[in-house]
Formats: C-alpha cells, sequence, structure tokens
C-alpha cells in the first residue's frame, strides 16, 4: 500500500491479498454459507467498481472492514452479508429485488434498514431527528441493523482524517460521540464505545486528546512496572487460595480520563486512578473468592465497590468492580468477572447473535432487550421533526445512563439516572402514578421528588384524593412519566396549558465543539431562581422560544400559541413580525426571581475558546458566587460575546469576581451592564 498526497493506494495484487484474507477468516462458517459470503463479496465489488473511499482507497476495503468487524463478533452468515452490501441501495444501480433474487430477503431487509439510517449526518437538528427515529425503528426490528451501523461507524471513524471538510469531520465525530457510542454502551459492548469515544475525542478536542495521550505514554515504563507487580501479587495470593485466575492490565481510555478531569476540576497530573485490572475467573462464586483475596491485599476505597454480578446493568453487564489503596497511596480499580461474563461485557447484544448461539436459540428476538424495550415506549409517541424533540428524547431518556431500581417483589425496573419516585410511580402504571402521593426507598420515607439511587427497593403510596401536579415535570426525567403527567393535566387542569419543551433538564457534561458556538450557548443554571410572570397571572406553561434564546436581563414579549402556552421572544427576534395576528395575541411578561441576594449583569467579551463558559464559572465560584445564567455567541470577526447574570452573598465580591474573570487569558474585556434588583431583570 502506497500514500500519494495524503490517501492511500491500493495495488491490484494488495486488493487481491485483502480479498484472500478476508476469505480465510470465514473459517467459523460451513462451506455452503462461505461461498455465500463470498459471491455477496465479488457482487458488492462489482457494483462498487470505480468507487473510491475519501482515503483514495478502493470503496470495496470498506464493506469488507464493517463485515471483518461483524466476523469478529462472530455474527451469523447473514449479517455478513448484509455489511457486504450495506451501502449498495444508496450508493449503487442495485434494486432490492436484486437482492432478493441473489441473497434473500432476510439480507435484503438488514440492507434495507442500513440504508434507512445512513444519511443521519444531517445539517439540521430535524432531519438529524429524523433519521434518528428511522434508525431507532429499524433496531426494534432486528438489532443486527444496528449491529452493521456500528461497525460502518467504526470504519468510518477510523478514516475520518481524510475528510478535509472541518465541520463536516467535527460533525460526524459529535454525532458519534452523541449517539453511537452511547448506543454501543446500551448494547453492552463497552469496547466498542470506548474505542468509539476516543476516535471521536480526537477531533473534537485535539489539544486535550494530545495532552492525555503524551502524559499516558510519558509513564508507560512506570506503569508497566507497578502493573507487573500488581499482577504477581495477584497471582502469588490466588494460587495460595487455590483459585485459577487469569490477569490482564490496561491504561483507562483517554476520554475516560478527560471526564475524569471535567468530573473533579483537575488536571492531568491530579488524576491518580488512570489504571485498571481486570481478573478473569473459572466461576461466579471465584469471583467471589479473589474479592477476598483482593482485599486482604490492599485496603478497599469506601463506597467504590459495585456488585454487578448480583444487580446485574440492563444491557447484561455482569462483573465485581473495587477500588483499593495499593503501595504509596496509588488507587487502582479492579474489575473481577467469569470468561462468560467478559465475553458478554466486551460483545454485549452481539454475543447472543454469534453464529452458534443462534443454532441453538433461534427463537431470539430483538425484544428480549432491554434497551428494545426503551424504544417500544416511544413507538407511540407524537414527535415534532422540526424541534427536535424526537432526537432529545433519544439521548435524554435511551442513551444517557440508567439506573435498576426494584418493586417489593424484587421485580427490576430501568429508568433514567435522575429519576425520581414519579417516574417509577409511572412506570408502574399511570394510575399509580396519578394517585401517587409519598415513597419509601427501602424502608424509608423519601419525597416524591428526590434522585433515587441505583439498587433501591422502591414502593409507592397512593390516595385516592391524590393527583399529578404542573411542578412534577421540573422533577420527572422519563417520557412516560412526562407524558402520563401532561396528558392529566390537559384532561383535568384547565387553566394549565402544557408545551412538550417546557421541561426543567439537568444538562450533562458535554465536549464543547466549534460548532455549538456557531448558535447562543444559553443556560440558565437555577430554575428555582428565575421565572416569568404573565400580566393576567393566569396559571400557564411558558415556552423560552428557541430562535432568540432570550436570558435573563433580555427586554422580552409574549404572544398566545395555539394550543402551546406562552411563546416568549426576544424583543428584538427578527421571527416576532412573522407571527400571524401577533398584536392581537401579544401578552405582557417579565422575568422575576425569588428572593434574589445581589445580582449583577456582565457583558464579556473573548477571543475564541472552547473552555471559556467553564472558565468562567470557576471564576464566578472561586469568589462564593452564584451564575444565575449566561450566553455566548460567535461574532463576525470569530471572537466571543456573551452576557452573565451572577447572585453573591456580598455586594464588593461583584469587584472581586470581575478581576477573576478579566484574569482569564482569553477574556479581552468585561463590563458590568446593569445592576439587577431583587425580582426584576432588564
Amino acid at each position: 500500500m502506497s500514500s500519494i498526497a495524503g490517501t492511500l493506494v491500493l495495488t491490484e495484487a494488495e486488493l487481491k491479498t485483502e480479498i484472500r484474507r478476508f476469505a480465510g477468516s470465514l473459517g467459523i462458517y460451513p462451506r455452503t454459507e462461505r461461498r455465500s459470503i463470498i459471491n455477496a463479496l465479488n457482487w458488492s465489488r462489482k457494483l462498487h467498481e470505480g468507487q473510491k473511499r475519501a482515503s483514495g482507497e478502493p470503496y470495496i476495503i470498506h464493506p469488507i472492514r464493517t463485515a471483518e468487524a461483524l466476523i469478529d463478533f462472530k455474527l451469523d452468515p447473514q449479517a455478513i452479508k448484509g455489511a457486504l452490501l450495506h451501502d449498495a441501495l444508496e450508493d449503487t444501480e442495485a434494486t432490492k429485488n436484486d437482492i432478493i433474487e441473489s441473497f434473500g430477503t432476510e439480507v435484503a431487509a438488514l440492507i434495507e434498514g442500513v440504508t434507512k439510517i445512513d444519511d443521519i449526518n444531517v445539517g439540521t437538528k430535524a432531519r438529524e431527528a429524523a433519521s434518528l427515529r428511522k434508525m431507532v425503528w429499524a433496531m426494534v426490528d432486528d438489532l443486527r441493523v444496528i449491529l452493521i451501523k456500528l461497525a460502518d461507524k467504526r470504519h468510518n471513524m477510523h478514516t475520518l482524517q481524510y475528510i478535509v471538510d472541518d465541520k463536516r469531520r467535527d460533525r460526524i465525530a459529535r454525532e458519534c460521540l452523541e449517539i453511537y457510542a452511547p448506543m454501543a454502551g446500551k448494547l453492552g459492548m463497552s469496547s466498542l464505545k470506548s474505542e468509539l469515544e476516543d476516535l471521536s475525542f480526537k477531533y473534537l478536542q485535539p489539544d486535550y486528546y494530545t495532552l492525555i495521550r503524551d502524559h499516558v505514554a510519558l509513564k508507560k515504563e512506570e506503569r508497566k512496572l507497578y502493573l507487573e507487580y500488581i499482577q504477581e501479587d495477584l497471582l502469588q495470593a490466588a494460587t495460595k487460595a487455590r483459585v485459577k485466575i487469569v490477569v490482564s492490565t490496561r491504561a483507562k481510555h483517554f476520554y475516560s480520563i478527560f471526564r475524569k478531569m471535567k468530573d473533579r476540576d483537575k488536571d492531568i497530573d491530579e488524576i491518580y486512578d488512570l489504571l485498571g485490572v481486570r481478573i478473569i475467573c473459572e466461576s461466579t462464586v471465584a469471583c467471589y473468592t479473589i474479592l477476598g483475596v483482593t482485599h486482604s491485599l490492599w485496603a478497599p476505597l469506601e463506597g467504590r465497590f459495585k456488585d454487578y454480578i448480583a444487580s446485574p446493568k440492563s444491557n447484561g453487564y455482569r462483573s465485581l468492580h473495587t477500588s483499593v489503596l495499593t503501595q504509596g497511596g496509588r488507587p487502582l480499580e479492579i474489575q473481577i468477572r467469569s470468561q462468560s461474563m467478559h465475553e458478554t461485557a466486551e460483545y454485549g447484544v452481539a454475543a447472543h447473535w454469534t453464529y452458534k448461539e443462534k443454532k441453538r436459540n433461534k427463537n431470539l428476538q430483538a425484544s428480549q432487550f432491554a434497551l428494545v424495550e426503551q424504544l417500544k415506549d416511544l413507538r407511540n409517541e407524537s414527535y415534532d421533526d422540526d424541534t427536535g424533540i424526537f432526537l432529545d428524547t433519544i439521548k435524554r431518556d435511551v442513551l444517557q445512563d440508567s439506573i435498576i431500581l426494584y418493586t417489593p417483589k424484587g421485580d427490576p425496573i430501568e429508568l433514567p439516572e435522575g429519576s425520581t419516585a414519579i417516574d417509577f410511580a409511572y412506570h408502574i402504571h399511570s394510575e399509580v402514578g396519578s394517585h401517587c402521593m409519598g415513597a419509601k426507598a427501602n424502608g424509608a420515607i423519601i419525597p416524591l421528588t428526590r434522585p433515587l439511587a441505583n439498587t433501591q427497593t422502591i414502593q409507592i403510596l397512593t390516595a385516592v384524593n391524590a393527583h399529578p401536579h404542573v411542578n412534577w415535570l421540573k422533577h420527572v426525567r422519563s417520557t412516560r412519566a412526562r407524558n402520563k403527567i401532561r396528558s392529566w393535566l390537559n384532561h383535568h387542569e384547565a387553566d394549565v396549558i402544557i408545551d412538550r419543551n417546557i421541561v426543567a433538564r439537568k444538562k450533562k457534561i458535554e465536549v464543547p465543539n466549534k460548532e455549538a458556538y456557531n448558535k447562543p450557548e444559553t443556560k440558565i443554571l437555577d430554575l428555582s431562581k428565575v421565572g416569568i410572570s404573565v400580566a393576567n397571572g393566569k396559571n400557564v406553561m411558558i415556552r423560552i422560544s428557541q430562535c432568540c434564546s432570550p436570558s435573563p436581563g433580555d427586554k422580552i414579549i409574549g404572544y398566545i400559541s395555539h394550543g402551546r402556552g406562552i411563546i416568549v421572544h426576544s424583543d428584538k427576534c427578527s421571527n416576532l413580525k412573522g407571527i400571524a395576528n401577533f398584536e392581537a395575541r401579544q401578552i405582557q411578561v417579565n422575568w422575576e426571581t425569588v428572593s434574589l441576594k445581589n445580582t449583577q449583569r456582565f457583558r464579556i467579551h473573548s477571543k475564541y475558546t472552547h473552555e471559556l463558559f467553564s472558565e468562567i464559572e470557576r471564576a464566578i465560584r472561586k469568589y462564593r458566587g452564584h451564575l444565575i445564567s449566561g450566553s455566548l455567541d460567535e461574532t463576525e470577526r470569530g471572537e466571543l460575546e456573551g452576557y452573565f447574570t451572577v447572585e453573591v452573598e456580598n455586594f464588593d465580591d461583584f469587584g472581586k469576581i470581575s478581576g477573576s474573570v478579566r484574569a482569564i487569558p482569553s477574556v479581552l474585556s468585561i463590563l458590568k451592564v446593569q445592576n439587577l434588583q431583587n425580582n426584576y431583570y432588564g
């Protein structure tokens, strides 16, 4: 293979070698299936003849790499043929009938499913939402569709450097980080999830990626000696306990290290738990024996033990996790599992679709997996693609971290992390949710709105006269609960107008990207202290318009929408003139706050940097300030401008905060806009 002008070129001889190598990897399949797979390869090669990848390689290399990943997962022959032909309907003249005639309806259905989702790289949120909807519905019908897509995405990410358009490259990387990596995690494919995260991280945060990569490489020899010592101690202790184990060691993947840095607000030199040890045992009993052996060698860190064998994750993951303090006070994370648990952890749902497994269980259905059950809950929902609500719902409810809770009878229930007893009640039954008046967690009374913890046993207390409240919408995390509450309020509360967007959401940590700054970045960080008063005092739902995203301090104007409550815009919003009968529908609205102390608004001008918002937040916290809201927008000159509203205990602290923000290297200026008094912004 040679390189010309930054691309890859394969000679005909090298291409034939690639094909022979691929054919040699098919040994797990019967001869007749091998012939059919090779036929699919030859068919794909002919269809893509003359096509080149951005890398300069013949296009057929991409289907081969996609299929090779599925062979590593030991997927069935139909999936391998689907992978080899996954771009046939979209990028060639082949038709579905052509594929049916040559390879059957099952392969054709897989290819059609992948084709429906293959255009997910889109420029607008509405199109992205529509494409994602196609993907998840295809998954519900056959999980092999997403397995093919994940393999396709993996190879695309490995060749992303050949995409010359920076914005397109960043968009592909962000899509991978926000959708495909979490999807792999939900399917239990931990290795693939980590790989996709690191590949995305490399392009979204190249400076941090290089920093972490170099730091890990610098400590390589030191790490090797340390892990050899750990491994030797474990093997000796296991031998004394008469337990056979296999020990492997690793450095944690780069994106997980980045998350630790951000979560803990630490520099790379302050992150010490960069290493992990995995112990494979022969049985479940041996796993617990080795756990005791490990804790006899090193002191366990309090609160860091997790038993995923007794309480598996929803994706089937089973393992014991513990963190111990080793020599020199160095923390170390250790995972203990059996070989079968390890295979499930590495391959996840793919382990259930292996060729041999499928022969044993021909009735295996996608519906057996928790992820698919979550997606089924969304099937009957109506989503407005123009607002991207479907996309937000999938990211919030399906792809985010989840917790496992138990009913008093011991039945497991999976809910999004941060869910409350209200979510739990509605998951049991809509009538239980609508009449819940209290809850117990592990036997103790808790508030309905308190976030629940993993593995708790929850009991819901009901009363005939109890009913949902508008405030519940601020505390629920699941789509099911949110929709049931909206439905009840719409039917029983005449004064309340419910809009799908009026939900207080906890913002998850994200890797910032330049494209995000093309739109105003706005955060109302303390929803309990910010509200909007309506002139007639009615109890209505209020929606902040996303086109202008007004923040506290901006002059605002509202109008009564048709069935979506009051929509609030900035009074300078260019879209106001396009609203039909605006004068007749206009209503006076004002910002209001609850018990504010001393509040000040600042205008900040800065050089462009990904980290500005986080740096400003840290500067404010340094002097015990509280950031109420903030917004940043990229100027025509490629700089950043924005407004930040800050609350402090003592008025004199504003000067300290101003100096702290001014000390940020990228900040060019900071100006007071207007002193804000008590309950009025503007």
